[in-house]
């Protein structure tokens, strides 16, 4: 057995980490533009330092990133040469609706996001669109309060009407909201929520949650009216829980941090808040403000599929003092001993890919789409002109080897799988240059400085031979 002749392997980016021309074609500041790099830059990712409080010579990555907006063709040509069969991007929300609240959408940002669909379709790559990576206009966050207001919930419909017309019969497969569950953890860069002094942070959060549900289930009903063949999947960002010690409140302990994590996926797939979710709010005396219409719009609008991220397993314990604790992708746990770290002290667990890709499997059953998987390294440029990233490919082809084990011997419905930063950009959660994820090299440092020139690391050349061998080797 194999992979699927049609499985889509390909790379993954998010418009705020390439793209740059932050202010061109008339685009509008999104909430990521005011996030900076630097001490200040998880104060403000949580929601807890107000960006009008930075010191003036912040610097603000997102602002030029690796300048996509003006390389997309060379960058495709060299996904093309990948032999990319996908690529999954996002569109900056603010590049359509400035302010999100324009009588009519902005023509040179469509046109921008036409001209870039039609050079991916030249190369037979099928795009895959993420709507809102991290992404929200600032100007709904200040007039608002961003998703905390079910006027944005009427802001993105529109915005996903106006797309999914747009782009109908270039587009067919759509994600809502990039790693949605991020919201709990860093509120501000997952959804443009600041808070308010004295106000309840945990009540705010759920309210925002539940205001993103609706609008994504919105969203599915919207795509599949307009073209029945769009796939329209959530996005989770993924990675198994394990207990501390097979102490039974340890165990206990990793699966109430799954459930957790779980929660905004099984609305969003079995179309209703789980019993555990409800019992959290009422203990919690969370009061939830819906509208007559949402439990019905949530259980007829269930996605189609299930994409995720996975970096790393988690480790935890019901014990908080027990263990060393360790980074992971934002959500921090307990060192494993079992395990060997990234540089940035990610801990490497290609085994735990298969056992999240089976969880989750299990849970829905519905179609699973791995759309970030990679390494965050320092890269070295050679005199030549190339990265040995070794390191990078091992780390890829144990995680390749253990996604193709979890559809060939367990079964798993896979549709497709896009490493994550095929090209280096900005780090999400750091802002970094240096912390490079992709197959090709960009010339451009933590201060962005730099020439921006593209070269092919060593990982270019093993990826574009995986693809050609649909894995087997």
């Amino acid at each position: 057995m194999s992979l699927p002749k049609d499985f889509l392997w390909g790379g993954a980016t998010a418009a705020n980490q390439c793209e740059g021309g932050y202010l061109e074609g008339k685009k509008g500041l999104g909430t990521v533009d005011v996030i900076p790099w630097g001490e200040h830059r998880r104060a403000v990712m949580q929601g807890q330092l107000h960006y009008n409080e930075l010191p003036k010579d912040s610097y603000f990555p997102s602002h030029e990133a690796i300048d996509m907006y003006h390389n997309y063709k060379e960058d495709i040509k060299m996904f093309a040469e990948m032999g990319f069969k996908c690529y999954r991007f996002s569109f900056a929300w603010s590049r359509i609706f400035p302010t999100g609240e324009e009588a009519e959408p902005n023509e040179e940002g469509l046109a921008f996001y036409e001209a870039f669909i039609n050079e991916l379709l030249r190369y037979n790559i099928e795009p895959v669109v993420t709507i809102c990576h991290f992404d929200v206009p600032l100007a709904l966050e200040q007039k608002y309060g961003s998703w905390r207001s079910r006027k944005v919930i009427d802001a993105y419909v529109r915005y996903c009407d106006v797309i999914f017309r747009r782009f109908k019969g270039k587009v067919k497969y759509w994600m809502t909201f990039n790693e949605i569950n991020m919201l709990m953890h860093l509120p501000f860069m997952g959804a443009g929520i600041m808070f308010r002094e004295g106000e309840d942070e945990v009540q705010v959060k759920y309210q925002a949650a539940h205001n993103e549900l609706v609008a994504s289930a919105l969203a599915t009903k919207l795509a599949h009216e307009i073209d029945p063949n769009n796939k329209v999947g959530c996005m989770l960002a993924a990675g198994q829980f394990y207990p501390y010690s097979c102490n039974p409140e340890d165990v206990f302990a990793a699966m109430e941090k799954d459930k957790g994590n779980y929660f905004f996926i099984d609305v969003q797939s079995r179309g209703a808040y789980p019993n555990y979710a409800k019992r959290f709010l009422e203990r919690n005396q969370i009061l939830i403000h819906m509208e007559p219409e949402d439990e019905r719009i949530l259980r007829e609008n269930t996605v189609d599929y299930i994409a995720f991220s996975y970096y790393t397993s988690r480790l935890t314990s019901a014990n908080t003092d027990v263990g060393e604790k360790t980074s992971g992708n934002v959500i921090a746990g307990i060192r494993n001993p079992h395990l060997k770290a990234s540089e940035w002290g990610w801990q490497i667990d290609p085994l735990g890919l298969r056992i999240t890709m089976n969880s989750l499997y299990d849970r829905y059953q519905k179609p699973l789409f791995i759309v970030e998987n990679g390494l965050g390294a320092v890269d070295i440029l050679t005199e030549d002109g190339t990265v040995e990233d070794d390191y990078r490919i091992a780390y890829l082809e144990a995680h390749i080897e253990a996604m193709t084990e979890a559809v060939e011997i367990d079964g798993v419905d896979l549709m497709g799988y896009t490493s994550w930063g095929c090209i280096d950009l900005v780090s999400a959660s750091t802002g970094e240059m240096k912390k490079r994820y992709g197959f090709i090299y960009v010339d451009k440092d933590n201060e962005g400085n730099g020439t921006m020139k593209r070269y092919k690391k060593k990982s270019f050349e093993w990826y574009k031979k995986v693809i050609k061998n649909n894995g087997l080797n």
